[in-house]
């Protein structure tokens, strides 16, 4: 088992979920992987969300500790010897300070860019609004949900299940070789969603392939509290 790489708190994940034709998400699913499916639907995520405390190594980076992500994944498995790995993939992903994309795309091979970006946590008696905005091109993009402010637990075989308990994360270095990082959490709780936004132009950001997101309403919509978690170092599959 690698030994960790960094710790934090993920908090208050936004999650818009998409039923997505598969043949979109094929050129982006890494070496020896497949794309993994909920009730026959494959699903696309816009997902935004909090890192707070954020340790590497042990070690508290100043002005790196606190920040917000914006990415879109995709949810595949892995078969490692007879036991399968459901994982994750990701298009993009958004922080806002360069040093972040550094470590990440040259540790994890991943695909952070750096963009300016804010987020607003309110409540207002009973409910909470969650939101998270980036700037790309001189304009702000942005989501949103208002949910209920009291908590409640994921159910076993559910939707929110399949969308949350992703362990591994997945990225394609080239055509015979992918690397592998292990993320721990506990099970997360969620909030019951009354509303929400999506003010973004895919198309712009992620590519035209996934422009057909702009005119689409997502299939869910999910607020996750978030918890405590650790990513592991990285390994490859070869």
């Amino acid at each position: 088992m690698k030994s960790t790489f960094l710790t934090a708190e993920w908090r208050k994940l936004a999650l818009f979920n998409y039923s997505i034709d598969p043949l979109i998400l094929k050129p982006f699913v890494p070496y020896k992987t497949e794309l993994d499916f909920w009730n026959d639907k494959c699903y696309l995520s816009l997902v935004g969300f909090r890192f707070v405390n954020t340790r590497l190594k042990g070690l508290s980076i100043p002005f790196h500790s606190n920040f917000e992500e914006i990415n879109l994944r995709f949810y595949v498995r892995y078969k490692d010897g007879g036991t399968w790995k459901r994982g994750v993939v990701f298009i993009k992903e958004i922080v806002p300070k360069s040093a972040l994309t550094f470590v990440a795309n040259t540790i994890y091979k991943e695909k952070y860019v750096t963009f300016p970006t804010r987020h607003e946590w309110l409540l207002d008696g009973g409910d909470m609004r969650v939101s998270y905005g980036w700037k790309h091109k001189t304009q702000w993009d942005s989501i949103a949900v208002t949910a209920s402010a009291t908590s409640i637990e994921i159910l076993a075989g559910s939707e929110e299940e399949f969308i949350t308990e992703h362990y591994w994360g997945y990225t394609q270095i080239d055509d015979v070789r992918t690397s592998q990082y292990q993320v721990e959490h506990p099970r997360w709780q969620t909030y019951s969603i009354k509303g929400y936004e999506v003010n973004v132009r895919f198309g712009e950001l992620y590519g035209e392939a996934f422009r057909i997101l702009e005119n689409a309403r997502p299939d869910s919509v999910m607020l996750a509290e978030g918890s405590p978690i650790a990513v592991r170092g990285a390994a490859k599959i070869e």
